[in-house]
């Protein structure tokens, strides 16, 4: 087996999470003479792949380099949302006043607490992602770098595993920006920051995507000065204008420095910091810092694993290359997860090894494009989408039209000092047929879900307007807009004949 795997810091909390996802003591097992399935990759994808398939009855072997969870368990999900939890507590502080609560002056953060806290929090889910239940329920967990020897065979720590059929599932990685002077100044990437135990005075976040904008207003909520520069003319540049929109504003409320359109052009050391060198709107200027956070995106995990050996086709960027059924160009080889999508979310990462599992094994026949995929960024508010942007259907020559209700005119938002923030439905020209929507309320992520089902299901805008939501709620304004929609379909002619019926019961 590899070397030691540890996290830092080596406290109590990473030493039990080390125990639960990479044991030192662990003794890989003797090999079956042959696997149903061998699946190289233990974050999401890899681990719901294994434990389905070996729930159905077959013979899993299961390969992990580093830590059982990937991304998610480890530097991702669980560790930034226990961070966001933190600082939301301290922006609920200082609005208390707004509230009727008075707050003693000179509430303070305290960064080692809430990291601690984080730690603590990771180490105790972490036993979802085990090694020792994975083994439990059948699978046979190898720790080690795997990688292809044989059309047939995957070779980890000195033993070879055949198999019928394989799982590609290493996931990806932090892309780090060719910036002059930026490896040698140093700097953070979600791999990395959540090890930190003292707050940095001054961050800079390159990039203003998910990662950069999650992390860079939980940094400024915890008392870092922060500054956030991106290369184009809005944050979140995925999403609808007017959502990113209200988040831009909450970030300047919270006294982030958003620099847009703007290039780094180099990073320079200097005495007990760096100094960032960049462009904005053709001028240039320098941003001293303390620490550098990148979030420029991800890279696939492709490397060392002797693709090419086994004819398995992939790309730096996009990944292994997959068809709609998740199989690559060798027919007993698939992938899932974060190695070869476009959409590296966790649930996607599970979404499609269920469908691996399937296709793979009971020669099912589940596409890829079939899925409807949400998301959430969760900042606060937080946006969340799923289906068709407007411009996405104008391209595919749909025509749309779109309902919105502000959140200023929901009851239950206004009483909760939550009105910045949307529904936004898109529906096709002359039908009721949802497209696509976007939320951007503090819960948003909690309420996209009835506009996934409704699209799944097939079920229209104006079946909503039957759906009795409690009151009051915020949940309630995805029902105002289905009723906003029924409102517009009575045309000045069914409003005549509505008259001259209602007319007729008078009479």
């Amino acid at each position: 087996m590899d070397e030691k795997v540890g996290v830092l810091p080596a406290d109590e909390h990473n030493n039990s999470l080390v125990r639960n996802v990479h044991p030192g003591d662990w003794k890989n097992p003797q090999p079956a003479p042959v696997y149903n399935l061998v699946v190289i990759g233990a974050g999401t994808a890899g681990l719901v792949t294994a434990a389905g398939a070996a729930g159905l009855g077959a013979k899993v072997a299961l390969v992990e380099k580093h830590l059982l969870g990937g991304d998610c368990l480890n530097v991702g999900c669980v560790p930034s949302k226990c961070l966001i939890r933190s600082s939301r507590v301290l922006a609920d502080v200082r609005n208390a006043k707004d509230f009727g609560v008075k707050v003693p002056e000179g509430t303070e953060v305290d960064f080692p607490a809430v990291m601690e806290r984080m730690r603590r929090l990771r180490a105790r889910i972490s036993y979802h992602d085990a090694i020792k239940k994975f083994a439990a329920v059948g699978v046979d967990v190898f720790l080690g770098e795997g990688k292809f020897s044989a059309p047939e065979a995957i070779e980890v720590d000195g033993k070879t595993l055949r198999f019928k059929k394989a799982v590609i599932a290493t996931g990806a990685r932090a892309v780090r920006p060719a910036i002059e002077g930026l490896e040698e100044a140093g700097f953070l990437t979600n791999e990395t920051v959540f090890s930190l135990t003292e707050r940095p005075g001054r961050l800079a976040v390159f990039g203003a995507g998910p990662l950069g904008c999650e992390m860079a207003q939980a940094f400024r909520r915890l008392g870092s000065q922060v500054t956030i520069v991106e290369m184009g003319p809005q944050l979140l540049s995925r999403e609808d204008p007017d959502a990113a929109s209200i988040v831009a504003n909450a970030f300047s409320r919270d006294g982030i420095d958003l620099k847009l359109n703007s290039k780094v052009t180099r990073v320079e050391g200097s005495d007990g910091g760096k100094v960032i060198c960049l462009v904005t709107g053709g001028k240039e200027g320098k941003v001293a810092v303390d620490e550098i956070l990148v979030g420029a995106g991800r890279a696939p995990n492709v490397e060392g694993l002797n693709l090419e050996a086994v004819g398995v086709e992939c790309d730096g960027h996009k990944g292994v290359i997959v068809d709609d059924h998740l199989r690559t160009t060798n027919p007993r080889i698939y992938a899932a997860g974060d190695v070869c999508l476009g959409f590296k979310f966790t649930h996607t990462a599970d979404a499609t090894a269920r469908m691996v599992i399937q296709n793979a094994l009971f020669k099912g026949r589940k596409k890829l494009s079939t899925l409807t995929i949400p998301w959430c960024t969760y900042t606060d508010p937080e946006i969340a989408h799923v289906g068709m942007y407007e411009k996405d259907a104008q391209g595919r020559g749909i025509e749309v039209r779109t309902f919105v209700r502000r959140f200023a005119d929901v009851d239950r938002a206004i009483a909760d000092g939550e009105e910045d923030g949307l529904v936004k439905v898109h529906v096709q020209e002359g039908t009721d047929r949802i497209l696509g929507g976007t939320i951007v309320a503090r819960h948003a992520g909690e309420m996209i879900s009835e506009l996934t089902l409704a699209i799944v299901a097939g079920v229209g805008l104006k079946s909503l307007s039957n759906v009795i939501h409690p009151y009051p709620t915020q949940a309630e304004a995805i029902r105002q807009v289905a009723d906003d929609y029924n409102r517009e379909r009575l045309t000045p002619r069914i409003k005549r004949l509505f008259n001259w019926w209602l007319a007729r019961q008078r009479g």
